[in-house]
């Protein structure tokens, strides 16, 4: 008779397989597991990246959406406007819809999942078919083939969903040729016959829904790939005699400037790209930087007529109306607004009733920006404060929400007092105050000045911080540079890039998470785990 207390025997006494060892589950009491850990102890451990991938992407897709749900629907509450009816059926629909096997969650689930899967096949074919290589080599080739193998399939289903936003529907000429009877002089029109008929409509279909996630996905990889040249510069350099005291210094200061550097260059892109081309920014961020940036449209619209050569100063082209109409709703002389009399217009328009003074409207600036972030900030920290409520957290959360105010306070006002100290304080001196200078000042040189000084701010917060908002502006501000919508022909390549910078990324993050920095590392480090 076995004894009870016999512990079976290990996957390796069975004889079983490298291959299916992996799938067993690891054998641990269950009395000890709580909670979800209880119920990823039953999962195969080869399937687990697979599960927390899907779990994970349909939260980060859910969620967010969730909420903004229910503060849609509380704010209409408490304003006495109780349409409530449609609420459980939205919020149905939220969470039906991250069940969409082109949406995001499936998109997770397959990278993740088929990485490890995948992983599994290369690296028993590689170690059969190329077994002089060494088992590093042999590790890396089957994990990169692996990924990219799976980047590429998950990348393509979500390239399948059709949006409205990528798809337009024209009318196609009617194409004539020699089977096409041509009608005679004496054939009759029909005043009646409509004459879309005659020309069938049909449906164009654009690639770049998936853009943003494909400069993403390159930002992390040349992130890596930089990361791992500089290490082993280092690496040399201090093993070298011939480092000096001046070298370390510049290393130390290269390495600490890098990522405020990073930010700093991204955010001046994409503020240059929010006040003269909007259009190639998403639509939320591009409705975000307006809210934040509280600024009368119509300063906008000058500046940037001034920029186009519409608006010329000493010139009547006809502009006078656009910011006399600002002048006259702030009780300001309206020959002010007039570019043939006003050469420039007083840097009082661009305070917007804060005085003439730019120092004095740089703090008003400050203090309206740290009081509307503030605003924003403070419930988000709460919401985390609600997992483990106590003063600490509590305390927590609100020096956080202040540290966020402050920075985007800052930046803010770095911006602003960026295009005075062009326009008035330092401008004038350098390229001079008549007519043609003053064209050039506001015609992108203020608005210059203004995006360069802005992502500075990002000083104010810690290394980590630094780190984490430099990849995360960095993608964003590549997209500036590209076309939010392109021909469908050319989708291949994006679907390439976004495999090999994947590729790139996983076989850094399989072989060691600490190469991936910031957030991001830390998520697959969670998620791949066996």
């Amino acid at each position: 008779m076995s004894n009870p207390s016999q512990r079976p025997a290990s996957p390796a006494a069975t004889g079983l397989p490298s291959t299916l060892r992996l799938q067993l589950p690891t054998a641990r009491p269950a009395s000890r597991l709580k909670g979800w850990k209880r119920i990823e102890s039953r999962i195969p451990p080869l399937l687990r990246p697979l599960v927390r991938a899907y779990l994970l992407g349909y939260v980060s897709s859910v969620a967010p959406r969730l909420f903004t749900l229910i503060s849609k629907h509380a704010l209409r509450w408490n304003a006495g406007k109780k349409q409530q009816h449609d609420f459980f059926g939205s919020f149905k629909n939220i969470l039906r819809g991250g069940m969409d096997w082109q949406r995001f969650p499936t998109f997770c689930a397959v990278l993740a999942g088929g990485s490890t899967l995948l992983d599994v096949l290369f690296k028993t074919i590689l170690d059969r078919l190329a077994a002089i290589l060494s088992d590093v080599t042999r590790k890396r080739l089957s994990r990169c083939s692996a990924s990219f193998i799976a980047a590429w399939l998950g990348i393509t289903l979500l390239q399948s969903k059709r949006t409205p936003g990528f798809t337009e529907i024209t009318s196609a000429p009617t194409v004539i040729n020699a089977e096409t009877p041509l009608p005679t002089s004496d054939a009759v029109l029909d005043p009646t016959q409509d004459a879309a008929s005659k020309q069938p409509l049909r449906t164009i279909t654009y690639a770049g829904r998936t853009l943003d996630l494909t400069l993403f996905a390159v930002t992390r990889a040349l992130d890596v790939i930089f990361g791992e040249l500089w290490s082993h510069y280092k690496g040399r350099r201090h093993g070298s005699p011939s480092a000096t005291a001046s070298s370390r210094l510049v290393e130390a200061l290269i390495s600490r400037l890098t990522d405020p550097a990073i930010f700093a260059l991204s955010s001046a892109l994409i503020m240059w790209t929010w006040f003269y081309h909007p259009s190639r920014l998403p639509r939320a961020y591009n409705k975000w930087i307006t809210s934040a940036a509280a600024v009368d449209n119509r300063l906008i619209e000058a500046l940037r007529r001034c920029r186009a050569g519409s608006l010329v100063y000493g010139k009547d082209t006809g502009q006078a109306p656009l910011l006399g109409s600002m002048c006259k709703d702030y009780d300001w002389p309206e020959a002010w607004g007039d570019p043939a009399k006003a050469v420039p217009f007083p840097c009082v328009i661009v305070h917007m009733g804060c005085g003439p003074s730019c120092e004095r409207h740089a703090l008003s600036r400050f203090a309206r920006s740290f009081k509307w972030a503030f605003t924003m900030y403070l419930p988000l920290n709460l919401l985390l404060v609600l997992r483990k409520p106590n003063w600490k957290a509590l305390k927590k959360a609100l020096v956080s929400a202040c540290g966020s105010s402050a920075f985007l306070g800052v930046f803010i006002t770095l911006f602003y007092y960026g295009v005075c100290l062009a326009r008035t304080r330092l401008g004038p001196y350098i390229v001079g105050r008549d007519a043609k200078g003053c064209q050039k000042m506001d015609g992108g040189l203020c608005v210059g000045a203004g995006c360069a000084l802005c992502g500075w701010s990002i000083l104010l917060e810690n290394a980590g911080r630094r780190k984490d908002m430099a990849l995360f502006v960095a993608p964003r501000a590549l997209a500036t540079l590209f076309p939010r919508r392109y021909d469908l022909q050319k989708q291949w390549m994006e679907t390439v890039v976004f495999a090999a910078s994947t590729a790139v990324v996983f076989t850094c993050a399989l072989e060691d998470t600490k190469r991936v920095r910031g957030v991001l590392g830390g998520v697959l480090a969670g998620v791949l785990k066996p």
